[in-house]
């Protein structure tokens, strides 16, 4: 037998478990290979706990912060909250990788150039007042006007005492010609009461006990700011409100006149790396929080999804725009999550084994297909020799073994059924070449 005419690997549709395994390994690679890919796509699963810095215990940031608790925490997740000064140490958190805080509630204007990376905002989530509340003989209407007084301005780390200096400062009012006080809340109240302050300034909820207090204390005047949209126009973080008279005591008319404020609004901060399933619950539990209405807002005015600070979630714009990614509307927070990571092996995963499947048919007819014509050309050339004349009897004799040869191999060929006709015609082309043999030997 020469040198092409090696026989080639005999396996047909009944795959051999070596041959079977040359289609399956390769495939199996493939499917690693993909698999590997994706994987380096797909996201981890989201932080089992989330730590919320919020504010004093008997402050709006920390009531706000238990009901996104709460709400959490019906969805599975783990929510720690952790008391602070106010906004300036929530954001000093946020960047503090040991702090373990990933969100915080942060006052408007607490935050420069610097201080934004790394941090998202889930939006704008509610007005923080600014109350000037004052004793004197006099009636103010502009900042400047406490230039020489005692002014409670916050505590050292709140967003309060942030505001409250860079509005003092912008009016030439500073430590050097006037006395600014390090309290709030409650001390700042009995300054005032006791005549130690003349001016206290606040960020409260109208609805705040302490700031009802104040409203209703005829001693004490609320101060209506003149400039309120000058202000607001300087400082963009800042939103002109009015208070309308005796929205607070119709009887009473509580206050007596149209109040004109500024506001800071309130911004729900994330780290970059909260996982964007916790983003978009954040976001369902500030729409939940956060819209209905007060004395400032109507429904649904908040959470707003445009933030002048901070670059908005992609995650949670989409939230706002389209609602709870759609198997979280009708499974648990984490089967959901779980399957909508699995998708994102699944989707490759299928692209390339499909098209692997629907390949395995193909390669075997191809592989037996290769076979039979290997055969049916050797058996077509030893028909050809042997129709050429002046055969001698050694040629014959190597005719005979050639045909034997094939035969021999032909027979233990495992063809699948559906190729029965074409290997049934190879083995009846033998025949007939045998008979011709036959017949050159009978004239030899």
């Amino acid at each position: 037998m020469s040198q092409d005419q090696v026989e080639p690997n005999s396996a047909g549709g009944e795959l051999s478990v070596s041959r079977l395994m040359l289609l399956i390994v390769p495939a199996i690679i493939i499917l690693v290979g993909v698999l590997y890919f994706a994987s380096t796509l797909i996201q981890p699963p989201p932080q089992k706990v989330v730590v919320i810095s919020t504010g004093g215990e008997s402050g709006g940031y920390h009531a706000f912060g238990k009901l996104y608790q709460q709400h959490l925490n019906n969805a599975g997740i783990k929510v720690e909250l952790q008391t602070s000064a106010g906004a300036i140490q929530n954001l000093q958190r946020l960047h503090d990788p040991k702090s373990k805080v990933s969100v915080a509630l942060l006052q408007g204007g607490v935050a420069d150039k610097d201080s934004i990376a790394g941090l998202v905002s889930i939006g704008r989530m509610f007005y923080e007042p600014l109350w000037i509340f004052y004793k004197h003989s006099e009636t103010f209407d502009r900042i400047a006007q406490l230039k020489g007084l005692r002014i409670a301005v916050g505590s050292e780390g709140s967003g309060t005492r942030k505001l409250a200096t860079t509005l003092l400062t912008a009016a030439n009012i500073s430590e050097q010609n006037s006395i600014l006080l390090p309290i709030t809340g409650q001390p700042a109240v009995d300054a005032l009461n006791s005549g130690t302050a003349d001016a206290a300034v606040f960020t409260f909820a109208p609805e705040a006990p302490l700031v009802q207090s104040l409203l209703r204390d005829p001693s004490i005047k609320l101060m209506s700011l003149s400039q309120a949209n000058a202000l607001s126009r300087i400082y963009p973080y800042l939103a002109r409100l009015t208070l309308p008279q005796g929205v607070i005591d119709l009887e009473k008319n509580i206050p007596p006149h149209d109040v004109d404020l500024v506001a800071p609004v309130a911004a729900l901060v994330a780290s970059d790396d909260l996982h964007p399933a916790l983003i978009a619950q954040l976001a369902e539990a500030a729409s939940i929080i956060h819209s209905g209405p007060n004395l400032f807002t109507r429904a649904g005015e908040f959470p707003r999804n445009a933030d002048p600070e901070f670059q908005m979630s992609p995650d949670a714009l989409r939230f706002y725009k389209n609602g709870p990614p759609f198997l979280q509307r009708y499974m648990p927070f984490w089967m959901a999550n779980f399957l909508e990571r699995m998708l994102v092996l699944l989707i490759p995963l299928a692209t390339i084994a499909v098209p692997l499947v629907r390949g395995i048919p193909a390669f075997i007819r191809w592989r037996v297909q290769r076979k039979l014509t290997y055969w049916y050309g050797r058996l077509d050339r030893l028909e050809n020799g042997i129709r050429k004349r002046g055969a001698t009897a050694a040629t014959i004799a190597n005719q005979s073994q050639e045909l034997a040869a094939i035969d021999t191999a032909v027979a233990k060929l495992k063809i699948p059924r559906s190729y029965s006709e074409p290997y049934y015609n190879l083995r009846g082309h033998i025949d007939l070449v045998r008979t011709r043999l036959g017949s050159r030997e009978l004239a030899v």
